[in-house]
């Protein structure tokens, strides 16, 4: 949604998760805009007719399953029959797109996969240099080391400039803290010098809205009386904010509450109009889910319902009491529009949400990198927009 978002025109979208495709497809059917002409193929990807593509799309963009790399999953890695990076290679191989973006989870750094994740990214930085047969990814690993070291990667080779990153979504106006690595690769014959995009938004503002000017509070017409204390781990940061007269350059980060003030309370009241927004009973407390405060970016969404690692998915109420976030409160922390409704049980709908990227995110990120594209050949955009006009 991010990618159409940013003004990309998809080809084909691949989804192996029938639930997700059912999603979709009931989106399709009511007719909303952003996914009304998707090309739907539901499916593994590597059954996917990757030859109806043609080469040298603009962009290819996706996320291989996070479950072998993720805090909450076994941490098998390449060990995993659910690592899709080598399909993700063969399909970069195949399509040779001007750019590509790919998301996964935080743990995907972790010292552990050291060795693996570098493998990952020479893999994307040089998707011609296959694996052999009966060659361990390890002794793959090694050619490819060479292949980078040595500078001998002919001119003609297919070749990607990689920028590697570890993004909070509540950087960029999310409000959840979602820490992922988004990998962004441009074709080197294109010369393309790129960057992630600056934060829009940031701790240290939503502090100084907080508990230097008060404005936070103001806005969401909460009187000096029902104001919480700063929490001692930042009554050292709240300090030096108020000694160095910050003066905020972003946006202060966005809350549960900023995201939810509109929202009536699904335990107590009509939900209408909004869709997926129904009271879930069943949450409680236990050691390392406590639930997300009100007055903080919610912790990350995670892809489940009851127990671990669903625990997190609710939210801590101004009497300390607990419960689920509704779907469309937990559409709401990952940035889905309103009039998309989600379809499939609460356990479903959880975990397609759980598994999202913030759409947010995903359309500043594309937004720059179609910006870049448009740089390196203004002439082929104008054509394609003067061929769309006629």
């Amino acid at each position: 949604m991010g990618v159409s978002l940013a003004g990309f025109e998809s080809l084909a979208v691949v989804e192996w998760d029938r639930w997700a495709c059912d999603t979709i497809r009931e989106n399709q059917k009511r007719g909303f805009p952003v996914v009304r002409d998707w090309p739907l193929w539901e499916g593994d990807v590597r059954d996917f007719d990757w030859g109806s593509i043609p080469e040298g799309i603009d962009l290819l963009a996706g996320g291989p399953p996070c479950q072998p790399f993720s805090m909450g999953g076994k941490h098998k890695a390449y060990g995993d029959k659910r690592d899709m990076f080598p399909a993700t290679v063969d399909i970069l191989r195949k399509l040779k797109p001007r750019a590509f973006i790919i998301e996964n989870v935080k743990g995907l750094t972790r010292a552990s996969f050291a060795h693996y994740y570098q493998y990952l990214l020479l893999q994307l930085e040089f998707p011609e240099v296959v694996r052999r047969r009966h060659e361990s990814w390890m002794q793959h690993l090694r050619r490819l080391e060479c292949e980078k070291t040595s500078c001998t990667w002919p001119a003609t080779g297919l070749a990607y400039n990689l920028v590697p990153t570890l993004v909070n979504a509540a950087d960029y106006g999310v409000p959840q803290k979602r820490e992922r690595v988004l990998i962004i690769g441009f074709r080197s014959d294109l010369g393309i010098e790129w960057s992630f995009p600056q934060p829009s938004h940031s701790l240290e503002a939503l502090l100084h809205a907080q508990w230097i000017t008060g404005d936070y509070w103001d806005r969401h017409r909460i009187s000096r009386a029902r104001r919480p204390d700063v929490p001692p781990r930042l009554a050292a940061r709240v300090k030096r904010l108020s000694r160095e007269l910050f003066l905020p350059e972003t946006k202060p980060w966005r809350t549960v509450r900023d995201a939810l003030v509109d929202l009536p309370d699904p335990a107590v009241k009509a939900a209408q109009p909004f869709h997926n927004h129904r009271f879930q009973d069943g949450a409680r407390v236990y050691k390392g889910h406590t639930g997300s405060p009100l007055d903080w970016p919610a912790k990350t969404l995670k892809a489940g319902g009851h127990g671990v690692p669903g625990g997190e998915n609710m939210m801590v109420r101004e009497d300390g009491s607990v419960r689920y976030f509704s779907v469309r409160e937990s559409a709401r922390l990952q940035t889905f529009p309103d009039a998309y409704v989600f379809h499939g049980s609460w356990t479903e709908t959880m975990r397609q949400l759980g598994n999202a990227v913030p759409v947010a995110l995903a359309r500043r990120l594309c937004a720059s990198v179609a910006h870049k594209l448009a740089e390196a050949e203004p002439g082929r955009i104008a054509r394609a927009r003067g061929k769309d006009a006629a």
